[in-house]
């Protein structure tokens, strides 16, 4: 039987070679959306949409290839598929531990509903409760023998996957579903959302059995602990494969499905995890683990997904698939489709209509050798259409087109509450004053309730404590009730239509600079030549010492999302390893949407910087970042100087002098400017790439002790 013995995921088969290549791909994706025996409510919509998705990328991703015939899918609502119950679920694992052998890869994909039961070994489980996932034949509660029936209860799946990779086959496996009972609010009115939640009181669990069962947890509450792993493997021998595990959100948490991608047509109801995972592998293909964990968490927070924290776990500086040999410059292979060109890929892998590409006559060709630049026309979520100036009659063989850059959107759209309530009606009062008065900048837009293109969403809670508040709530338009206090708000019955519109023209104002900041961060992620390095650390600050004891100081990855406590204190450990100087400019972004410069520096090569920045208080909790923005260094250039985008000094003025170009041009735009698009170049790999920023960022989650 499986026994959790810590918190963390134990993964130590360690000792296949570093370069080892899967011999063969297999997948098995899960996706459970409707249940018979629960009420229709509590159905799920984005799981079918969830494997079909990743099929479809599996089977033509560039790092592995998955054969149709290795891609098992158990989903109701996808043509073709078997239901996932609990003995399917069985069948296929069981059948799959038969089949893989050493050197082979395995993918695994559970999409649905998850909850929390009383642990039927408690000694197995810290917290007294057993993480599950609900096949579609879930049963209620069974009191007789104190388990909820066909549940396929986390210790069972931790070893399926041990089964498969004690065969010494590598195991990738995510889940998109949450195990939390915390109650959630959402915005009335809103973009249809769905959270992949279920309370055990759905499932008839006894709320004194729950209770007795968390009496029974042998730790005791400790706020900076890591997230408990929702699934755990047994450690293994140098024969075991390899495993990394995603989850979308902690054990206490809860995570979306919504329709995706944001604001397209076309769109449909997908686990908001899901997309986003393969939304930015796609972008970026022939990353790590490790690299994808941390552009997710980017996307997240750039673009107002969820408030979920995803986990990821094991041996995260693997490349994903266990290949490096992905083309990581965008490009595919061009056929002639009447008038235009079509290619296989599309808006999971970042193109849009109005996007430019270059046609070339090779994949090996540089930029410079493209015999014309062609524009989409239409995009799908795997295959696009282009056209340019160009005789399609002379279409070279084996012709490509390229992406030449990312698209960065630096405007705000943000989804007005329902119409009817008395701070609803005094928004709209506000809303002329803010037009009549140009408050916010054009980049800012608002939109009626529920449109699906919204980066934030305004709400109102009659039943709330502050019935007259208004909520800035993310793009999902759902948050848990435990945090509904976190968010920002304002009030509305205390303030005159002038009054209004000034503080939330001021508010909007604040978010759209803090996620431009991250929106550029993320834009130029993947493209620098910089050979730097950036590590973020944990101290304790000693108030009677003054000081921070160089023993608590302590590394953290860039991977996960630590929680800290007052009185915790965040430094960084930055190195040059490159031969040309750098600038660095450290930037803190706090849950309120504020910005703090925190300091800058130039650095030689061979520098190294370890110092303590940040000390944390009470006084803001909730997601907070920081952000490292690495520039070259141009001959005769001052130091650069980010200290304009501080949210306390908005009107600072900043040093005169030559400056790297683009950078301060790109981020002044991003926080003052009224253009609302603009195109970040990416490197090459045919040619020497152009030195462009770094922007390194760490994402921190404040707590109360």
């Amino acid at each position: 039987m499986l026994r959790r013995s810590s918190l963390l995921l134990t993964l130590l088969a360690l000792l296949l070679p570093a370069a080892a290549l899967a011999r063969e791909a297999h997948a098995l994706l899960i996706g459970a959306s409707t249940y018979p025996s629960l009420d229709e409510r509590f159905w799920l919509k984005g799981p079918a949409n969830d494997v079909d998705l990743v099929a479809r990328f599996l089977a033509g991703n560039p790092a592995l290839p998955f054969a149709p015939e290795n891609i098992t899918v158990l989903a109701d609502g996808v043509e073709g598929a078997a239901d996932p119950t609990l003995a399917a679920i069985r069948a296929e694992f069981a059948a799959l531990a038969q089949e893989v052998e050493a050197g082979d890869f395995v993918y695994l994909h559970f999409s649905g509903h998850g909850s929390q039961t009383p642990a039927t070994d408690p000694e197995s489980e810290l917290d007294g409760l057993d993480e599950i996932f609900l096949p579609t034949d879930i049963g209620p509660w069974n009191d007789t023998v104190g388990t909820v029936e066909n549940a396929l209860v986390d210790d069972e799946i931790g070893a399926m996957i041990d089964a498969i990779r004690a065969r010494g086959a590598d195991v990738w496996v995510v889940f998109d579903s949450c195990h939390s009972g915390t109650a959630t609010r959402a915005a009335p009115g809103g973009d249809e959302v769905r959270m992949r939640q279920l309370p055990p009181e759905a499932l008839a669990i006894p709320a004194l059995t729950l209770a007795e069962a968390e009496s029974r947890s042998r730790t005791l509450p400790d706020p900076q602990a890591p997230p408990e792993v929702p699934v755990v493997a047994v450690a293994g021998d140098g024969d075991r494969g390899r495993l990394v595990a995603f989850f979308a959100a902690q054990t206490n948490e809860t995570t979306p499905e919504k329709n995706m991608p944001k604001g397209k047509a076309g769109r449909r109801l997908q686990g908001v995890f899901t997309y986003t995972l393969f939304e930015t592998l796609a972008e970026r293909p022939g990353i790590t683990y490790r690299q994808l964990a941390q552009e997710v968490l980017r996307k997240y927070g750039t673009q107002n997904l969820a408030r979920a924290t995803p986990l990821f776990e094991g041996d995260l500086d693997l490349p994903v698939f266990g290949r490096t040999e992905a083309d990581r410059i965008l490009q595919w292979p061009a056929s002639r489709a009447g008038d235009a060109l079509q290619l296989p890929a599309g808006r999971l892998h970042g193109l849009e209509a109005g996007s430019e590409l270059l046609l070339l006559a090779s994949p090996a060709d540089p930029d410079e050798a493209a015999l014309a630049v062609f524009t989409v026309n239409t995009a799908e979520t795997f295959s696009a259409q282009a056209s340019g100036d160009f005789d399609l009659d002379a279409l070279p063989p084996g012709a490509v087109l390229r992406k030449t850059g990312t698209t960065l959107n630096l405007s705000l759209t943000v989804a007005l509450p329902a119409p009817g309530s008395a701070p609803a009606d005094a928004l709209d009062a506000a809303l002329q004053v803010i037009t009549r008065d140009g408050l916010t900048s054009p980049r800012i837009r608002f939109v009626p309730a529920g449109d699906g293109e919204a980066d934030l969403r305004l709400a109102v809670f009659a039943d709330s404590v502050r019935p007259d508040a208004l909520w800035f709530l993310t793009a999902a338009g759902v948050v848990d009730e435990s945090t509904l206090a976190q968010l920002p708000s304002i009030s509305t019955g205390d303030k005159t239509p002038e009054d209004l519109a000034h503080a939330v023209a001021e508010s909007l104002t604040r978010m759209s600079r803090a996620l431009n900041l991250m929106k550029v961060g993320a834009a130029t992620a993947g493209a620098s030549a910089l050979q730097v390095e950036a590590e973020m650390v944990r101290g304790r600050y000693d108030a009677v010492r003054e000081e921070v004891p160089p023993a608590s100081r302590t590394g953290l990855s860039a991977a996960s999302v630590p929680r800290l406590v007052p009185d915790d204190t965040l430094g960084l450990r930055l190195a040059n390893a490159g031969a040309a100087p750098v600038d660095f400019n450290i930037l803190y972004v706090g849950s309120d949407y504020s910005i703090t410069f925190m300091g800058n520096g130039r650095m030689q090569p061979g520098d190294r910087l370890d110092e303590d920045f940040v000390l944390i208080t009470d006084t803001s909790l909730g997601r907070e970042r920081m952000i490292v923005v690495f520039s070259p260094v141009t001959p005769g250039s001052v130091l650069e100087d980010l200290s304009f985008l501080a949210q306390d000094a908005v009107d600072r003025t900043r040093a005169a002098g030559a400056r790297p170009p683009g950078l301060g041009e790109l981020l002044e735009t991003a926080g003052f400017g009224d253009t609302t698009r603009a195109a970040v170049s990416l490197s090459r790999r045919k040619k020497t790439p152009e030195p462009v920023p770094l922007f390194v960022q760490f994402e921190v989650e404040t707590v109360t002790p």
